[in-house]
């Protein structure tokens, strides 16, 4: 589903990859992991056109990322830290966003109704709390049933439930055929989720495959005490 060949990012002196081959396979979730500073969130923007890669190519589903915007219309992303306007409500928001967009897919509401949101997306985003705006994050991505979803931290700021919420509709929309790609520094989260394991390091691919054989191939019992070991390998 998305194809990267040959990238290279740097800002200014600061090398983040150089020819970073990867393939993030169809109907699956891959986690791209990796210490702070790694390029996790570089490659998204780049995959999203939100960042300009120095060099190397990126397709999704076949189109070309450079050859314009249409191809994010099948994407939905959920930033970590998703900034909306403090004056608008939740639901001035999503009507906003459903307006720009123009979409002609059926809307998937699911989210916005299990979370219980109620009279909250009548209130200003700026009285909500964090774990509330994360709450309408999620909803907004999953509303517009996309073909790739990429998330970064998704369930930071959420409570268990919303947690557990989230995770469930991950993996239903899998089921469905939906690409997933996803960050995360909570392992367990990650064991629960992920088909596909990226690990990056130093600007370079350390590991790519399942989660089971990178606890295999460390000796460890658990991804984090797996991660951790590769983390102090790498030095």
């Amino acid at each position: 589903m998305i194809s990267i060949r040959s990238l290279s990012k740097s800002y200014g002196r600061l090398t983040v990859f150089e020819d970073l081959d990867l393939d993030i396979e169809d109907k699956r979730v891959t986690a791209i992991l990796g210490p702070n500073a790694a390029g996790k969130t570089t490659i998204i923007k780049c995959v999203l056109g939100l960042a300009t890669p120095d060099k190397g190519t990126i397709t999704v589903g076949g189109i070309p990322v450079s050859g314009g915007y249409r191809y994010r219309e099948s994407i939905g992303y959920m930033p970590q830290n998703a900034t909306f306007p403090d004056n608008l409500t939740g639901a001035e928001i999503i009507d906003f966003l459903i307006s720009l967009r123009g979409e002609t897919r059926a809307r998937d509401l699911a989210l916005l109704e299990a979370f219980d949101l109620g009279a909250d997306l009548d209130k200003a985003v700026r009285s909500l709390s964090g774990g509330t705006r994360q709450k309408i994050n999620a909803a907004i991505t999953f509303l517009f049933t996309p073909d790739v979803l990429i998330l970064d931290e998704p369930t930071a700021g959420l409570d268990p439930r919303s947690s557990s919420l989230l995770k469930d509709k991950i993996l239903e929309l899998r089921g469905q055929g939906c690409t997933v790609v996803l960050t995360s520094h909570i392992m367990s989260e990650v064991e629960e989720l992920a088909d596909q394991v990226v690990y990056l390091s130093g600007g370079r691919i350390a590991f790519e495959g399942e989660a089971a054989e990178m606890r295999r191939q460390t000796g460890m019992e658990r991804l984090e005490r797996a991660i951790a070991q590769m983390m102090d390998e790498a030095g």
